[in-house]
């Protein structure tokens, strides 16, 4: 009798307590669906919650990114000297001033910039940069993986520490963890003289623990702080080691970028600010400008984002371009489950005339998350954004958007909750119609090989297919 009385008050006060607590901070929506779930199983629904409920990092954790920040920013007084001189559209000046306040990195002139797309060209270009390497090189990576594709590459990253380079790895815990081959990838980094890290490692016997679903997603190498690569790519094979993929005929479709120029200093930033939050070193004596400070004719600004940081950078970035678009804007985003200030974004701007286009795989790898992305194509369609599938079996993992003829912005970073809320990524925006031009070239060869949906023909879907859509649509909100 009494142990009933006791789960009745426990179950009362639960609700009463949640009602009070959840909607702090959250989007009215996900808090309504932690408060649903936690109503009708209060005890489970409490549970995942105080697993999944919080989604920044630890207090700990965020106090020491503000260190981290502090510190490494304090070491980066070379960046004062190499700030733009950018003369384009003021709405672009201020998009540059919004990441300047968010993520503390200024917009710097001289650039180049070279997009590798593929597999073959951007694991070639870093094994020959890594070849020359002479004083250091950083490497982070949300998967790495030791295979047929990448063993030339970790052969050239041993062999530059061998000859005394120092050579840093940071990879990603649990996205590493859950590929085939991870015991082999730590076998060979324990071999030999590479410095290495797990990022956001969750280790409980050690003490390391954190809502498990928060992820480093950022990929970057730097090179002596002369030469740097960034994108959407992981280091793995293109069917990520599994039979499956293969048997499918499968790959994941990349584009990862080369840059020259100051703005290799900004993402060495980010690579020192992580590797100082892993291993509490400081790399603040690599924070130089490289030799040749303007070795092209590109602006770029770096753009970090995620829970260390109190405001979601990538989306408001990411909102501000789209709502300053006067003619173009073209997307491609593996996994675009858009929140409603992005959707709305978006879907106005094709609503007052500006020709919007969305590449997107024809099938997604990840099932809920491929169905969440199509209950939203009917409202784009509607509103006059074209819809791109990108051909079956490959996935279209690439990420990267351009506004006008005068921004284009590439990394890690989709369009999706999970990115803007959970993962820490990286992104950066580059300025002017040359660059705009070669990524609107990589656009290009999207459109060529996909098929373009219609709204007549995705309204005529099996209702089967909608429900699915439906339901999977409710694993969108993710905070």
């Amino acid at each position: 009798m009494w142990v009933v009385v006791i789960l009745g008050v426990a179950d009362l006060a639960i609700r009463i307590l949640a009602l009070g607590i959840i909607p702090g901070n959250r989007r009215p929506t996900t808090a309504m669906a932690w408060l649903l779930g936690i109503f009708f199983v209060p005890f489970v629904g409490i549970i995942l919650f105080l697993l999944f409920g919080n989604f920044r990092l630890s207090s700990r954790r965020r106090e020491q990114q503000q260190q981290v920040n502090e510190r490494v920013q304090a070491g980066i007084t070379a960046l004062s000297d190499a700030e733009s001189d950018y003369q384009g559209p003021e709405w672009v000046k201020s998009a540059g001033e919004l990441n300047r306040r968010l993520g503390s990195l200024p917009m710097v002139d001289g650039n180049t910039v070279d997009l590798l797309p593929g597999y073959p060209d951007s694991i070639l270009a870093m094994t020959q940069a890594v070849r020359k390497a002479k004083k250091f090189v950083n490497a982070e990576f949300y998967i790495m993986s030791t295979d047929h594709i990448t063993d030339e590459l970790l052969t050239a990253l041993e062999e530059a520490a061998e000859r005394g380079v120092e050579v840093r790895v940071l990879f990603d815990h649990i996205g590493t963890l859950r590929v085939k081959g991870y015991k082999n990838l730590l076998k060979r980094l324990k071999a030999g003289k590479i410095q290495w890290k797990r990022m956001l490692p969750l280790l409980p016997i050690h003490g390391q623990w954190r809502r498990p679903d928060l992820r480093n997603h950022r990929k970057i190498m730097v090179v002596d702080g002369e030469v740097a690569f960034t994108g959407s790519q992981n280091l793995i094979e293109p069917s990520y080691n599994n039979p499956r993929h293969r048997k499918a005929g499968r790959e994941w479709v990349e584009l990862m970028a080369c840059l020259r120029g100051p703005i290799v200093t900004t993402l060495n930033v980010v690579f020192a600010t992580d590797w100082l939050s892993e291993t509490d070193e400081s790399l603040e004596d690599q924070l130089q400008l490289p030799v040749d400070r303007a070795p092209g004719h590109v602006t770029a600004q770096v753009v970090p984002s995620g829970p260390g940081f109190s405001t979601e950078n990538n989306l408001r970035l990411f909102n501000t371009l789209i709502y300053s678009a006067q003619h173009r804007i073209s997307i491609c985003s593996p996994y675009f489950v858009p929140d409603d200030s992005l959707l709305y974004a978006i879907t106005t701007a094709a609503q007052r005339g500006v020709d919007v286009e969305l590449f997107v795989s024809e099938k997604g790898d990840q099932f809920l998350v491929h169905h969440a992305q199509q209950s939203y194509y009917e409202a784009l369609l509607e509103a006059g954004v074209r819809i791109y599938l990108y051909k079956a079996p490959f996935v279209l993992h690439a990420k990267h958007f351009t506004i006008d003829d005068e921004v284009a912005v590439l990394g890690s970073s989709n369009m999706d909750m999970r990115s803007f809320s959970l993962n820490l990524e990286v992104s950066v925006m580059l300025l002017g119609a040359d660059i705009v031009a070669k990524m609107r070239g990589v656009e290009d060869t999207y459109r060529d090989i996909s098929h373009e949906l219609r709204l007549s023909d995705w309204l005529n879907r099996p209702l089967a297919a909608r429900y699915v859509d439906n339901v999977a649509r409710l694993t969108a909100t993710v905070q």
